[in-house]
């Protein structure tokens, strides 16, 4: 898409336009994807070590901050390659979290999730997370989901990990309240899951949504401005 925004725009060298300039041409394009669009072989933005035991998530250099529209279409425009990557874990909820409810009306970027762009989904058991605040404690069986990309202010775009948050029986892992969490990257491997492969490089996964509080189920919410009406 370069050679084609050079000769449409003078042949300007994209990385001297402003973010500005670079979403206009994204909307002048029909929502194309700036920087040479989406190839194939598009991956998370830093592949997180194997034998990494992380304290949080990985953060985007540099972090584009997309008007919501934007951010809109980049994320229909890779959702496809996105969720068929996850189905290549063989986990059942990667294959069909896109047939869930989605919470917020268009990605929202998210400091806690390295200031990628992220999406909020629950299965049929956990739509009670769109009570929000109000959730009180999720039933087992809630399935929560939160696909996420990455944007460069320079208009690289980057698949991201698949987050999964399972409430699990009770005594299942009482420290996370029953909180099952798995990290499944854009080529379908398994970056780690509680008490399953990788398990202590999720642990981060634990402490951070302690934070949250029992009161709110150790859940983070969707920002109140991108939440859909209920």
């Amino acid at each position: 898409m370069t050679n084609v925004i050079d000769r449409r725009r003078g042949r300007l060298s994209l990385r001297r336009l402003s973010l500005a300039l670079l979403l206009a041409v994204v909307l002048l394009l029909g929502g194309g994807v700036p920087l040479g669009g989406l190839p194939a072989s598009a991956q998370e933005h830093k592949v997180p070590d194997e034998h990494s035991k992380p304290a949080r998530h990985f953060k985007v250099d540099r972090p584009a901050d997309l008007p919501n529209s934007a951010a809109l279409t980049v994320y229909l425009r890779i959702l496809d390659e996105m969720s068929a990557g996850y189905r290549l874990s063989g986990d059942q909820s990667a294959a069909s979290y896109r047939n869930w409810r989605r919470f917020n009306k268009t990605p929202y970027r998210s400091a806690t999730h390295g200031e990628r762009y992220v999406n909020n989904y629950a299965n049929t058991v956990g739509r009670s997370y769109g009570k929000f605040e109000g959730v009180g404690e999720m039933p087992v069986g809630a399935m929560l989901a939160k696909d996420a990309f990455a944007m460069t202010s320079q208009g690289d775009v980057f698949l991201g990990p698949l987050f999964l948050m399972e409430k699990m029986p009770a005594g299942f892992n009482p420290a996370s309240r029953n909180w099952r969490y798995a990290m499944i990257m854009p080529d379908g491997s398994v970056f780690g899951r509680t008490k399953g492969e990788g398990s202590e490089k999720v642990e981060f996964c634990i402490t951070c949504h302690q934070s949250a509080g029992d009161e709110n189920d150790h859940l983070f919410f969707v920002p109140r401005k991108h939440r859909v009406e209920r």
